[in-house]
């Protein structure tokens, strides 16, 4: 396979799968359980199931407390089981289409946590590359083997999820300027905004189309690499009154007053305002104590009967979630239900928020749960279930709409990101909305070569 293209979708496939040949949507949906190493499932990279439809469940009130709907779309089928695909996809095809890379010239790394990498592994192996995984040494077993699964080999730095500038710098001393790497820089390459802001951002937007007043009240999210949040641009296009919060682990409040500690939930909190993360439209910071995240996880993944008997949730409702989710999609639940709490929503109204991955790669989470905390039975879930959803405060939520709080994130921002080469000047263009935009209104041109390539 070497130096050979393997066709992939564009943007506006991603957006509307619908829009893909027939022949190959029908053979990307056959190979999506059945043949998960076929390239064919890089058509399956997209939120929508068979019928066209956004992939979401809506958490009832028996569990949130909230009269708002709480919308959260489900990410655990996509290829590889994330969301995080998408942007591994379209960093490795845009270099492609833009740059001529081709599979054999160079090896694929993935600076990550867990799903980015998963999705470099992933992706790699589809269209012929190698890949290596550059992560901290302490994420759960699940994400280790996932990736050696799929080919891909690892370079362990010191240290758990809030140690991911370790990892940050490993890349950039190691990797960044070696002509043999081709480094899919999820922190700081605008790919992953572009496809959380054309395809999640128009995601959410058709979700919530279908329920309550059809409008996006608010959309939550916990940023990691800060690509997902990057869907708030999208969506205030056509709901300029939304309220955009982002989460961070209340043992890592870094956004939120600078807090640099350790933290349980994978995927998030990552000790730095990211380069592609557009402050802008942040309004609101929001904190999620993380061991919440991990214990919620636990009532909905083997909590069913608890919830159904103890808190009257509809029994093929509470059954429905088991392997949803994953620990930073529970810490969005909880920041949604906060939010909605927060903005005194109600009926009809609705808060979007995003399930990353499914409950696949934190079984051995769950293990360490209870091995710290004893055995769990019934009387303990539901304690965490009325304290961690219908108990949600809206206490540690920080303001952020202020020129003074804009002004403060860019300085975070500039002092990390000038010690990695960029420029000030480059930096000052991210303080306007135009950069933004500028960024977004590629896509065209990217789709058209795409199409070109691929000769269809």
């Amino acid at each position: 396979m070497a130096n050979t293209f393997v066709p992939g979708p564009t943007y506006e496939e991603m957006r509307h799968p619908e829009k893909i040949r027939p022949d190959i949507r029908a053979q990307a949906q056959q190979a999506l359980h059945s043949d998960e190493l076929n390239p064919i499932n890089l058509f399956n990279i997209h939120w929508k199931d068979a019928q066209n439809r956004v992939r979401y469940v809506v958490l009832p009130e028996e569990l949130t407390g909230v009269e708002a709907n709480i919308i959260v779309l489900v990410g655990k089928d996509f290829p590889s089981g994330s969301h995080k695909v998408g942007p591994v996809y379209t960093t490795l095809m845009e270099a492609e289409v833009m740059e001529g890379v081709r599979p054999g010239e160079r090896v694929v790394v993935g600076p990550s946590t867990g799903n980015f990498g998963i999705g470099t592994a992933y992706v790699a192996r589809l269209r012929g590359y190698q890949s290596l995984v550059v992560m901290p040494d302490s994420m759960s077993a699940e994400r280790y083997e996932r990736i050696r699964k799929y080919g891909g080999d690892l370079d362990l730095t010191p240290g758990s999820e809030a140690d991911v500038i370790l990892t940050l710098e490993r890349t950039h001393e190691v990797y960044m300027k070696d002509p043999r790497y081709l480094v899919l820089a999820q922190f700081e390459l605008l790919p992953n905004y572009r496809f959380h802001r054309y395809v999640t951002g128009w995601a959410v937007i058709e979700a919530a189309r279908e329920v309550g007043n059809k409008r996006v009240d608010a959309f939550v999210c916990a940023p990691g690499s800060a690509g997902t949040i990057a869907a708030a641009d999208e969506i205030l296009t056509y709901y300029p009154d939304a309220v955009i919060v982002a989460l961070e682990p209340r043992e890592c409040p870094t956004l939120y007053n600078g807090g640099q500690g350790q933290h349980r939930i994978e995927g998030i909190g990552d000790k730095m305002v990211t380069l592609i993360h557009n402050v802008l439209t942040t309004d609101y910071i929001m904190l999620i104590h993380d061991d919440d995240s991990v214990k919620g996880l636990k009532v909905l993944q083997d909590g069913t009967d608890v919830l159904v008997e103890r808190l009257g949730v509809p029994r093929e409702v509470a059954a429905s979630w088991r392997g949803l989710f994953g620990i930073s999609s529970v810490c969005n639940i909880i920041g949604a239900i906060k939010t909605a709490r927060f903005l005194g929503l109600g009926r009809g109204d609705n808060v979007v928020t995003i399930a990353t991955d499914g409950f696949d790669r934190y079984p051995s989470v769950m293990a360490d749960l209870e091995q710290r905390r004893g055995p769990i039975d019934a009387d303990r879930l539901e304690m965490w279930a009325r304290g961690i959803f219908r108990g949600a405060t809206t206490q540690e939520i920080l303001d952020v709409r202020s020129r003074e709080q804009k002004n403060r994130l860019f300085r975070m921002k500039e002092a990390l990101w000038t010690r990695f080469g960029y420029s000030e000047a480059y930096l000052r263009q991210m303080q306007s909305q135009d950069f933004w935009d500028a960024e977004y209104a590629k896509i065209p041109e990217i789709d058209r070569r795409l199409r070109a390539l691929r000769g269809w």
